[in-house]
């Protein structure tokens, strides 16, 4: 039986296989006709949260919305078909990389909206905490999205009503080309701000597996204890450009410079969590290579099955679209 850091390693190793399998896909084929938000380099930050998690616990992303879902549990086969814009997608072809939802892992949803789902998370908090249900709501958002008014709103809502929701903040230091920054004042920080809320908050180096796992089972004790939101942000740092599967540092014409881009790939998390263990396991190495031959040809065959699987049909289209009741453009009413 694997260790529980083992099982931290494995899942960020299969994460980065899938990710960096898709983008080349996604580079090569040109048949994934949905923006992407890969989170290559950033995959300590999910699984060490989404590890300490219960699987009744849901959990809330943005954009960049594939590692959270496969660290919750989220089925591989129907994130990769709905990248595919497929039938079997887990929202059925119709959402793409930034909707995706799988309610029997405990995802929640993501959405393309800077901050859109802050406020929704706190409101599944919200619902718990009526139930009296021992659960936990978890939202991540990056740097970007700790600027919009939404955040500051939800902070406000959860302390006053002391929610069971953890604010998971992925500081990658970027918000899409604009460095923080160029975008916020130097002497505050963002995890500093929730305190000013009532909400007592955590910086972690999003880089340690390890380190973010332990800030996780903290912070999602103290919700489930009943005292209320934990915010934590997680610094960390994304390998690839802000949307697609390319690079955006100054040598590939982008924006970020080559030097800070390779400081931070040396920083690897998959690469510092296997340096930790190494002394206990000498063979972490040869784990870590059969571990990722394993996890290419788990996308390998996700791939295969989405190539193959059905469009949805037109005439389904607006399924899901409207409630109960409501005209559609089809019954106009």
């Amino acid at each position: 039986m694997l260790s529980q850091q083992h099982r931290l390693i494995r899942d960020m190793v299969r994460i980065r296989c899938v990710e960096e399998a898709l983008a080349e896909l996604y580079r090569d084929e040109q048949l994934m006709r949905t923006p992407t938000h890969f989170s290559i380099g950033q995959e300590a930050v999910a699984v060490g949260m989404c590890a300490a998690a219960r699987r009744e616990d849901v959990v809330y992303s943005g954009h960049r919305s594939h590692a959270p879902y496969l660290a919750k549990g989220g089925d591989l086969d129907a994130m990769v078909a709905e990248l595919y814009g497929k039938e079997t997608g887990c929202a059925r072809g119709r959402g793409g990389s930034v909707h995706l939802m799988d309610r029997a892992a405990g995802f929640g949803g993501s959405a393309a909206i800077l901050g859109e789902m802050i406020p929704v998370a706190v409101g599944a908090a919200w619902a718990f905490a009526m139930e009296g249900a021992p659960r936990v709501s978890l939202t991540f958002f990056g740097d970007g999205a700790s600027e919009e008014g939404a955040l500051s709103e939800s902070l406000n809502f959860a302390a006053v009503h002391r929610l069971p929701v953890v604010f998971v903040c992925e500081n990658n230091g970027y918000s899409i080309a604009s460095p923080v920054a160029a975008r916020q004042p130097g002497d505050t920080s963002i995890h500093e701000r929730a305190r000013a809320h009532g909400v007592p908050s955590l910086l972690v180096d999003g880089n340690d597996v390890f380190a973010v796992h332990r800030a996780a089972l903290v912070a999602l004790e103290w919700c489930r204890s009943g005292r209320g939101p934990f915010f934590l942000e997680l610094s960390t740092y994304r390998w690839r450009e802000h949307v697609g599967p390319g690079w955006d540092h100054d040598e590939a014409g982008g924006y970020r410079p080559k030097a800070e881009v390779d400081s931070w790939i040396a920083r690897c998390p998959v690469r510092g969590a296997a340096d930790a263990v190494r002394a206990a396991d000498p063979d972490v190495d040869a784990r870590i290579a059969a571990w990722e031959d394993e996890s290419r040809a788990e996308v390998a065959r996700a791939v295969e099955r989405a190539r193959s699987a059905p469009f949805p049909d037109v005439a389904d289209l607006l399924d899901g679209a409207y409630g109960p009741g409501h005209p559609t453009p089809a019954d106009p009413r």
